[in-house]
């Protein structure tokens, strides 16, 4: 790239994105996965009481997940390792509410081991969730005593699961609780400093504020604070050393509603073009999907759920795999000619955000008949802006970026025909 590109106006200070930040937000998909002892109890939220004794997933295949998960075109994966039941998946030394005290493999398995293998052995990003709320935990009223013990429990996943992807701190049910963030995130610096940090502490990555897979438009990557849950309206007090890049994250289940699995639930199941919708206002505005598809009591992705992830990505590849045309470049136009006059029903745009968001207003015209005509006027593009457009036939196409904070850098201006 041209040093030239690099210079930005000296009276604006641009926010600028890690090379990790970068690589995970190129992942675009990530599958999350809600399974332990809700599972067994057909519920969401546990108390903390279920007994281990409940916890017997007889075929148990993270491999199944993970490779499903990757047909997909899913990028990375997220575990449940501890939910706010408190009861964990691996066999800590820091609680005996655990794997090691269920029959499942007669207390020697460890999902999360399991699930560790099957992602290296697949190429898969993997990722824990570890839920700082715990329901079980008796010193979980001790606050002092408690971060002492989630950060026990936390060094264990830290440094026995190879590298991780991502760190996933939930705030639901810690609303007005302060835990010893600087601790904690000095772990993950220590032992996983490339892991995206989840919106707590000291992110590196937000919640965007709901749990059905909707970003806002625009959704820019700076951010200064986010919601901590959907159980409160107040914003949470990052420590200072937050970066100003804080990409969003969109998580919600294929299930409407119901984060774990639960029995003769199939008729929640999101449609195909339900979940394209996610997708268009999820990656389409920029942010990362994180879609959640749990394993049954079995311990396998039941077959309906199975069969409606690899429908999204073979959709999403129909859509978007093949371009009629496209190019990149920088300046305040770009224009891309086709062959031939085509049907043109989406526009794929992604700024070149090593170099930081730099678009902040930008209008798409289509040549027709003879004339330009403006189809789309928007404003972020940042990692990547999906069009969906009434379909037009036309054979040329322009960008025009009119409004940028320093030389606009366009990775990709892509057109795709879906007819």
């Amino acid at each position: 790239m041209n040093n030239e590109l690099k210079k930005q106006p000296s009276d604006y200070v641009m926010a600028l994105p890690t090379p990790e930040q970068l690589a995970w937000q190129d992942k675009e998909l990530g599958l999350f996965c809600h399974f332990g002892m809700n599972t067994f109890c057909d519920q969401e939220w546990g108390e903390g009481n279920d007994s281990p004794a409940l916890f017997n997933p007889k075929e148990l295949d993270a491999r199944q997940w993970v490779r499903t998960a990757k047909e997909a075109g899913f990028r990375y994966f997220v575990l449940t390792a501890k939910h706010h039941d408190g009861f964990c998946l691996w066999p800590t030394s820091t609680t005996d509410y655990s794997v090691a005290s269920s029959p499942w493999k007669n207390g020697q398995g460890d999902v999360v081991r399991e699930c560790a293998n099957a992602c290296r052995e697949e190429g898969m990003g993997f990722g824990i969730y570890v839920s700082p709320w715990d329901r079980h935990e008796p010193c979980y009223s001790d606050p002092e005593k408690y971060d002492d013990f989630y950060c026990r429990q936390l060094e264990e996943l830290l440094t026995g699961y190879g590298p991780l992807v991502e760190i996933w701190f939930d705030g639901a049910g810690s609303e007005g609780r302060e835990y010893d963030w600087r601790r904690i995130i000095g772990l993950v610096k220590q032992h996983q400093p490339e892991a995206m940090i989840f919106n707590m502490g000291a992110p590196t990555i937000r919640w965007v504020g709901n749990e059905d897979g909707l970003a806002p438009y625009p959704c820019w990557n700076t951010a200064k604070t986010a919601k901590g849950s959907m159980f409160s309206e107040a914003s949470l007090q990052w420590l200072p050393e937050t970066p100003d890049w804080v990409p969003a994250e969109c998580d919600v289940p294929i299930r409407k509603d119901h984060w774990f699995w639960h029995p003769n639930d199939e008729d929640s199941l999101l449609t195909l073009e339900q979940l394209m919708d996610i997708y268009y206002r999820s990656v389409g505005h920029g942010a990362t999907l994180l879609l959640n598809v749990s394993p049954d009591d079995r311990g396998l992705l039941p077959e309906v759920d199975a069969k409606r992830l690899l429908e999204l990505g073979e959709e999403i590849r129909r859509r978007f795999s093949h371009s009629l045309a496209e190019i990149e470049g920088c300046g305040e136009m770009l224009e891309l000619e086709l062959t031939k006059a085509s049907l043109i029903d989406h526009v794929v745009l992604m700024e070149d955000i090593e170099y930081g968001e730099r678009v902040r207003q930008y209008v798409l015209e289509v040549h027709a008949d003879g004339e330009w005509k403006e189809i789309v006027h928007g404003s972020a593009i940042g990692h990547k802006k999906i069009d969906a457009l009434t379909p037009i036939n036309a054979d040329k196409i322009r960008l025009r970026l009119t409004e940028s904070v320093a030389n606009p850098i366009i990775r990709k201006f892509a057109v795709y025909s879906s007819q």
